[in-house]
Protein backbone atom coordinates (compact mmCIF):
# COMPACT_ATOMS: atom_id res chain seq x y z
CA UNK A 1 0.00 0.00 0.00
CA UNK A 2 1.18 3.84 -0.98
CA UNK A 3 0.91 6.38 0.64
CA UNK A 4 -1.38 9.43 -1.26
CA UNK A 5 -0.64 13.08 -1.14
CA UNK A 6 -2.72 15.30 0.81
CA UNK A 7 -4.47 16.72 -1.64
CA UNK A 8 -5.65 12.78 -2.97
CA UNK A 9 -6.86 12.09 0.81
CA UNK A 10 -10.17 12.06 2.42
CA UNK A 11 -11.40 16.10 3.53
CA UNK A 12 -10.35 15.68 6.96
CA UNK A 13 -6.79 14.47 6.15
CA UNK A 14 -6.29 17.00 3.96
CA UNK A 15 -7.54 19.79 6.71
CA UNK A 16 -5.20 18.54 9.13
CA UNK A 17 -2.55 18.97 6.89
CA UNK A 18 -3.46 22.39 5.47
CA UNK A 19 -4.30 23.38 9.42
CA UNK A 20 -0.23 22.81 10.20
CA UNK A 21 1.05 24.29 7.41
CA UNK A 22 -1.19 27.16 8.80
CA UNK A 23 0.55 26.67 12.07
CA UNK A 24 3.76 25.83 10.83
CA UNK A 25 3.83 28.89 7.96
CA UNK A 26 2.61 31.61 11.09
CA UNK A 27 4.99 30.80 13.60
CA UNK A 28 8.28 30.35 11.20
CA UNK A 29 7.36 33.91 10.14
CA UNK A 30 7.37 35.21 13.47
CA UNK A 31 10.00 34.20 14.74
CA UNK A 32 11.99 34.71 11.37
CA UNK A 33 10.70 38.43 11.42
CA UNK A 34 11.23 38.95 15.48
CA UNK A 35 14.73 37.56 14.79
CA UNK A 36 15.53 40.57 12.08
CA UNK A 37 15.85 43.21 14.49
CA UNK A 38 17.66 41.27 17.08
CA UNK A 39 19.96 40.38 14.19
CA UNK A 40 20.73 44.19 12.80
CA UNK A 41 21.29 45.77 16.60
CA UNK A 42 22.62 43.16 18.86
CA UNK A 43 23.88 45.29 20.95
CA UNK A 44 20.41 47.16 21.42
CA UNK A 45 19.02 43.38 22.08
CA UNK A 46 22.09 42.62 24.76
CA UNK A 47 20.30 45.93 26.39
CA UNK A 48 16.98 44.18 26.10
CA UNK A 49 18.34 40.89 27.42
CA UNK A 50 20.44 42.85 30.85
CA UNK A 51 16.75 44.95 31.52
CA UNK A 52 14.91 41.16 32.62
CA UNK A 53 18.09 40.87 35.53
CA UNK A 54 17.70 37.29 34.47
CA UNK A 55 21.03 36.85 32.65
CA UNK A 56 24.33 36.70 34.60
CA UNK A 57 27.00 39.51 32.86
CA UNK A 58 28.99 37.10 31.21
CA UNK A 59 26.12 35.64 29.11
CA UNK A 60 23.99 38.39 27.81
CA UNK A 61 26.29 39.42 24.68
CA UNK A 62 26.65 35.48 23.55
CA UNK A 63 22.76 35.51 24.07
CA UNK A 64 22.43 38.63 22.36
CA UNK A 65 24.22 37.52 19.19
CA UNK A 66 23.43 33.56 19.10
CA UNK A 67 19.48 33.47 20.33
CA UNK A 68 18.48 35.36 17.13
CA UNK A 69 20.41 33.00 14.91
CA UNK A 70 19.03 30.14 16.65
CA UNK A 71 15.71 31.91 16.44
CA UNK A 72 16.47 32.08 12.35
CA UNK A 73 17.58 28.71 11.61
CA UNK A 74 14.44 26.94 13.29
CA UNK A 75 12.20 29.23 11.93
CA UNK A 76 13.82 28.38 8.69
CA UNK A 77 13.30 24.73 9.13
CA UNK A 78 9.88 25.20 10.10
CA UNK A 79 8.94 27.41 7.15
CA UNK A 80 10.68 24.84 5.10
CA UNK A 81 8.72 21.73 6.85
CA UNK A 82 12.30 19.88 7.49
CA UNK A 83 12.74 18.79 10.96
CA UNK A 84 9.48 20.28 11.75
CA UNK A 85 8.76 18.67 14.76
CA UNK A 86 12.18 19.08 16.15
CA UNK A 87 12.18 23.26 15.41
CA UNK A 88 8.42 23.01 17.09
CA UNK A 89 9.95 21.81 20.27
CA UNK A 90 13.39 24.59 19.85
CA UNK A 91 10.85 26.80 19.64
CA UNK A 92 8.21 26.28 22.10
CA UNK A 93 10.90 25.67 24.43
CA UNK A 94 12.00 29.31 23.94
CA UNK A 95 8.75 30.42 23.72
CA UNK A 96 7.69 29.37 27.36
CA UNK A 97 11.16 30.87 28.57
CA UNK A 98 10.03 34.10 26.69
CA UNK A 99 6.27 33.92 28.58
CA UNK A 100 8.23 32.62 31.76
CA UNK A 101 11.10 36.02 31.60
CA UNK A 102 8.63 38.22 31.39
CA UNK A 103 6.05 37.06 33.91
CA UNK A 104 9.36 37.27 35.96
CA UNK A 105 9.71 40.94 35.18
CA UNK A 106 5.91 42.11 35.82
CA UNK A 107 5.94 40.09 39.03
CA UNK A 108 9.23 42.10 39.54
CA UNK A 109 7.59 45.28 38.89
CA UNK A 110 10.12 45.87 35.95
CA UNK A 111 8.69 48.54 33.61
CA UNK A 112 10.53 47.12 30.31
CA UNK A 113 10.39 46.62 26.96
CA UNK A 114 10.30 42.85 25.84
CA UNK A 115 12.48 43.21 23.16
CA UNK A 116 10.45 40.96 21.11
CA UNK A 117 10.05 42.50 17.97
CA UNK A 118 11.03 46.72 17.83
CA UNK A 119 14.26 46.92 19.68
CA UNK A 120 14.21 50.75 19.36
CA UNK A 121 11.47 51.28 21.36
CA UNK A 122 12.07 52.10 24.80
CA UNK A 123 10.62 50.63 28.49
CA UNK A 124 6.67 50.93 29.90
CA UNK A 125 5.04 48.42 27.38
CA UNK A 126 2.32 46.28 28.26
CA UNK A 127 3.62 42.88 28.52
CA UNK A 128 0.49 40.86 28.94
CA UNK A 129 -0.58 41.48 24.80
CA UNK A 130 2.66 39.76 24.36
CA UNK A 131 2.27 36.82 27.10
CA UNK A 132 -0.96 36.62 24.99
CA UNK A 133 0.27 36.19 21.99
CA UNK A 134 3.19 34.12 22.96
CA UNK A 135 0.47 31.50 24.29
CA UNK A 136 -1.30 31.52 20.80
CA UNK A 137 2.15 30.85 19.72
CA UNK A 138 2.45 27.92 21.84
CA UNK A 139 -0.78 26.38 20.84
CA UNK A 140 0.14 26.58 17.07
CA UNK A 141 3.68 25.52 17.78
CA UNK A 142 2.41 22.38 19.79
CA UNK A 143 -0.32 21.91 16.61
CA UNK A 144 2.92 21.19 14.38
CA UNK A 145 4.62 19.08 16.94
CA UNK A 146 1.22 16.78 17.61
CA UNK A 147 0.81 16.00 14.16
CA UNK A 148 3.87 16.79 12.02
CA UNK A 149 4.31 19.51 9.38
CA UNK A 150 1.34 19.04 7.06
CA UNK A 151 0.80 20.09 3.79
CA UNK A 152 4.12 20.71 1.25
CA UNK A 153 6.81 19.86 3.63
CA UNK A 154 10.30 18.92 2.79
CA UNK A 155 10.39 16.48 5.12
CA UNK A 156 8.07 13.93 6.74
CA UNK A 157 8.40 14.96 10.69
Amino acid sequence: MTATPAFQTSAGVARRDFASLFARLVVGGVFLYASLDKIAHPDLFAKAIFNYRLVPGWGINLLAILLPWIEVAAALLLLLGLFARAAALLLGSMTVVFVLAMGSAMARGLDIHCGCFNLASSGGHAVWPQILGDLVLLVLIARVYRRGPGAFAIGKS
